[in-house]
C-alpha cells in the first residue's frame, strides 16, 4: 500500500491526509494522531477519548447509518492497533482470556475496537466503556480490519455555531436552504471546494462554511452488561404500545415513523418513503435490532436525525409529509419494497438495490 495514511470518500474523492485510530471510547497518546490535518485533529481526538470532548454525546450517537463509505489505507509502519469484529450477531466479551470468564459486555456486526493485549488466541480490547477479551476466532486484524472500517466508518459534520445556514451551493450569496442550529450532526458527502463542506441536508447536497463545523471519524462502539441491561429495559417497556402480530400500533408509534420517514426521505418518491419504513420494520423483525419501532429509531447512533433531536422536532410540529403519513401506514400494514434489507445510506456506488437518492442493503 502507498506510504502515509490517507482516507478518501468514495462518493465524492475526499481525500484527507490522517492516522487510524478508530473507536468511542479509545485511549490514545497525542503522539498517536499527532499527524491529522488541523481540521480534523480536533474530531479524531473526540472520538477516540470522548470524555476528553465537549461533543461526547453527538460523537459517540454517531456510531452507524450515516451513509458515507470511506476508503482507508494503511500505513508502514508499526503494527495496527485497530481490530474489527467478524460476526453477523454478536461477540461476547470476557473478564479474561478463557470461554468461561464473566461476560462483560458485547461486540456487534461492524463495531471497532483497539487493541490492549493478545496472548494464546484470544485479544484484550476497548470497545466504548467495554474493556475485556475476545477469541481471535471472531477478529479482523491489521488490513482485514483497515478493509471492514471502510465499509462502515463515517465522516461526519457536527454543527458548533448558534446557527448555521445551509445553502444550495458553495457562495456565501447562494440560496439558503434551511438552518442548523448548534450541536446537530449531518452526513459528509465531500470536501471538494475550499472553505466549504458538502452535506446531506434532508435529502440535498447543501453546503456549509467548514469554519463552523467539527469533522468526525466514527465506527460503532460495544455495549457493557450494564448497557445492555438498560437498553433492554427501555425495550420492554415499549413492548405496552405495539401489537406485534398484526403490526398495529398506537398513532403516537405511527406518527414517529412516519417522522423518521419525512426527515430521511421527504425530498425522495412515494416509493423511496416506503422504502425508509420498510428498513424500520425489518429490523423490528430482526433479531439483531430492537423488537419496537421505538427501540429501533432510537437507538444509539442508527438514524442521525433521531439522535440529534430532528424527529422529536418534527413530532412536536405535527409538520409532516402527508405522503410520509402513508408511507408510514403501508410500511406498518408489511408492505416491502426492499426485501428484507435492513440498511440504507446515499446512493454513492455502494451494491444494492437503489431507489432514488438511496441505496438499500
Amino acid at each position: 500500500m502507498a506510504k502515509g495514511r490517507r482516507l478518501f470518500a468514495a462518493v465524492a474523492g475526499l481525500i484527507l491526509s490522517m492516522s487510524l485510530f478508530l473507536q468511542a471510547g479509545m485511549g490514545v497518546r497525542a503522539e498517536d494522531f499527532e499527524d491529522y490535518p488541523d481540521q480534523l485533529r480536533g474530531g479524531i481526538a473526540a472520538v477516540l477519548n470522548p470524555k476528553n470532548s465537549s461533543s461526547t454525546e453527538a460523537v459517540y450517537a454517531t456510531a452507524r447509518e450515516l451513509n458515507l463509505e470511506l476508503q482507508i489505507e494503511k500505513k508502514e509502519g508499526p503494527e495496527s492497533k485497530l481490530v474489527m469484529t467478524n460476526v453477523t450477531s454478536a461477540l461476547n466479551v470476557r473478564s479474561e482470556a478463557s470461554a468461561n470468564s464473566k461476560k462483560v459486555g458485547k461486540l456487534y456486526e461492524d463495531c471497532g475496537g483497539t487493541i490492549l493485549e493478545r496472548k494464546d488466541g484470544w485479544t484484550k480490547l476497548q470497545s466504548g466503556n467495554v474493556i475485556g477479551w475476545c477469541s481471535d476466532e471472531f477478529l479482523l486484524f491489521d488490513d482485514e480490519a483497515l478493509a471492514a472500517a471502510n465499509n462502515v466508518g463515517k465522516m461526519v459534520a457536527t454543527i458548533n455555531t448558534e446557527s448555521l445556514r445551509v445553502r444550495e451551493n458553495p457562495e456565501k450569496d447562494a440560496e439558503i436552504y434551511g438552518l442548523l442550529p448548534q450541536g446537530e450532526i449531518v452526513e459528509v458527502i465531500n470536501q471538494n471546494t475550499e472553505g466549504w463542506v458538502c452535506v446531506d441536508y434532508e435529502g440535498n447536497d447543501g453546503y456549509v462554511q467548514a469554519d463552523y463545523v467539527t469533522l468526525d471519524f466514527v465506527i460503532d462502539a460495544g455495549e457493557t452488561v450494564e448497557e445492555i441491561e438498560a437498553r433492554e429495559k427501555k425495550e420492554e417497556e415499549a413492548k405496552r404500545f405495539v401489537n406485534y402480530g398484526e403490526f398495529t400500533v398506537d398513532t403516537d408509534t405511527m406518527l414517529l415513523l412516519a417522522a423518521l420517514i419525512h426527515c430521511e426521505a421527504r425530498g425522495e418518491s412515494y416509493e423511496g418513503q416506503v422504502a425508509v419504513g420498510a428498513v424500520v420494520m425489518n429490523r423490528v423483525r430482526s433479531s439483531s435490532y430492537p423488537n419496537t419501532i421505538k427501540g429501533v429509531i432510537y437507538a444509539s447512533g442508527q438514524f442521525t436525525p433521531a439522535m440529534s433531536g430532528k424527529v422529536d422536532q418534527v413530532l412536536k410540529s405535527g409538520k409532516i409529509n402527508s405522503s410520509c403519513i402513508e408511507a408510514a401506514k403501508e410500511a406498518l400494514s408489511g408492505t416491502s419494497n426492499v426485501g428484507d434489507r435492513t440498511h440504507f445510506r446515499r446512493n454513492n456506488g455502494r451494491a444494492g438495490l437503489v431507489i432514488g437518492n438511496h441505496v438499500f442493503y
